[in-house]
């Protein structure tokens, strides 16, 4: 096939994938909701040497007014810089230690079950979990518990990816292309996962899927969770953070970048329907093949100049308007994606490797071992 007409069929699947995503803020079901009182809500933060950052989110937590009964519950999953201590050091948290990780059990997942089994909670109950390191503005976690009261299932939100360092923007394709493949722009079918670092359901929807002991061995656990909820017929809904709810993701540097990436590829992939995968395949290709038809890389010179130049921008505003929603990511890391493209590549080559020949992947300081499927509840 012509490389051109390669690349323009790429494009176009681009925005196919992408469909209609949805901020949480600009839900039209939040618009109708119903004025009375939230439920009752328990937040369940899950910390595994989250000093740093923990207190941020505890902040922002604090400076809520929430709608209707809320507490807030840390479950230190032996951290050793102290987060236990920062937890406890603001009013109204519930600290609880997480027991020794059994084996077949992933650390995230075991955190979250023993948190939900030390609770006493209704059916009616909403559970939201967050991750340490997210970020979230005044009334963020009473919309998505509204949404969780108006659709049942379980709602997860995207957080807006805050990027500060420059190696940072390496996270360009690895964020987008995890998107395209959930099918969140897609309302009229379910997404195949959720986000983990933001998510709500009620206590009785949680239970019936199994709750996090019917994932306990998947590595991205949320998005074995979503399928749980799809599988088992309840609603699942993804939204973009936007301006309400944000993360930085791996600050640390480019190895905890590398590792973050890796073991989120090793598995979510895995989950990915066959069509998105051909068609986020094809379009990766075809961005790779806009670049190449440039007119002044060797050996281009019967590619018309406009051709080559009008296509390569067409992907770069495309990335602009996708990435505009997803993070910060800049101009020139946009108008130079093929350094992003190539780094993904380099991160999903390295996923593979860890995946298919080391069956186990590294994340704080733990190394996971990789399992076919994960145990039925």
């Amino acid at each position: 096939m012509d490389p051109i007409l390669f690349a323009a069929i790429g494009w176009l699947l681009g925005w196919w994938l992408w469909g209609r995503p949805v901020d949480l803020a600009d839900d039209p079901a939040l618009a109708d909701a119903d004025p009375a009182p939230a439920p009752r809500t328990t937040i369940v933060i899950p910390a595994r040497d989250e000093a740093a950052v923990l207190p941020l989110l505890l902040g922002d937590l604090a400076a809520d007014a929430p709608d209707g009964e809320r507490r807030v519950v840390v479950i230190d999953d032996h951290s050793t810089d102290g987060t236990a201590e920062v937890a406890r050091s603001f009013a109204g948290v519930t600290v609880l230690a997480a027991p020794d990780l059994p084996a077949g059990w992933t650390g995230k997942s075991w955190a979250c079950h023993s948190a939900v089994h030390a609770l006493d909670l209704g059916d009616d109950d909403v559970l939201v979990f967050l991750d340490a390191d997210v970020r979230v503005a005044r009334g963020a976690v009473d919309d998505a518990v509204r949404l969780v009261e108006r659709h049942g299932g379980v709602v997860s939100v995207q957080p807006f990816h805050t990027t500060e360092r420059a190696y940072e923007q390496l996270s360009l394709y690895p964020g987008i292309i995890g998107f395209l493949g959930t099918g969140a722009g897609h309302h009229q079918q379910a997404p195949t996962g959720v986000y983990g670092p933001l998510l709500a359901t009620t206590a009785r929807d949680y239970r019936a899927v199994g709750g996090h002991a019917a994932v306990r061995t998947a590595v991205a656990e949320d998005v074995a969770l979503g399928i749980a909820y799809r599988d088992a017929g309840l609603p699942v809904a993804i939204r973009l953070g936007g301006d309400r709810v944000r993360f930085r993701m791996y600050p640390a540097g480019v190895r905890q970048l590398a590792e973050g990436w890796t073991k989120n590829m090793a598995t979510g992939a895995k989950a990915v329907p066959l069509h998105r995968s051909l068609g986020a395949f094809w379009w990766i290709a075809g961005s790779g093949s806009a670049a190449i038809s440039l007119p002044f890389v060797p050996g281009n010179a019967g590619v018309a100049a406009t051709t080559g130049i009008a296509l390569y921008l067409a992907f770069v505003v495309q990335l602009r308007m996708m990435a505009r929603r997803t993070g910060t990511f800049s101009w020139p890391a946009i108008a130079l994606y093929p350094v992003a493209m190539v780094a993904f590549v380099g991160l999903f080559v390295r996923s593979l490797w860890r995946s298919q020949v080391r069956r186990s992947v590294r994340w704080r300081g733990r190394t996971i071992p990789l399992h076919e499927a994960h145990h039925p509840a």
